[in-house]
């Protein structure tokens, strides 16, 4: 799938869900983190943007999880 014009609203809330799971496995405050990801993933599958031509692409919402990655790997990038 070519590159997809996500809104920044839903890329940065994949992107708070992985940095949310990733935590998961790596906290003893289980419950507040399964909250936050119950309430993200809400966030990301009632978006206007599944509603719209590109977003009931099958492989769009592969394609916000790659990009969200991408742009995560990148901020590291920088950071370091």
């Amino acid at each position: 799938m070519a590159h997809t014009p996500f809104p920044h609203d839903l890329v940065e809330a994949q992107r708070d869900w992985n940095r949310t799971y990733e935590a998961l496995a790596h906290s003893p405050f289980r419950t507040v983190l399964r909250r936050r990801l119950q309430l993200l993933s809400s966030r990301i599958a009632r978006h206007p943007y599944w509603g719209t031509a590109s977003g009931r692409l099958s492989a769009a919402r592969v394609e916000l999880r790659r990009q969200a990655r991408a742009s995560e790997q990148g901020r590291e990038t920088r950071a370091s």
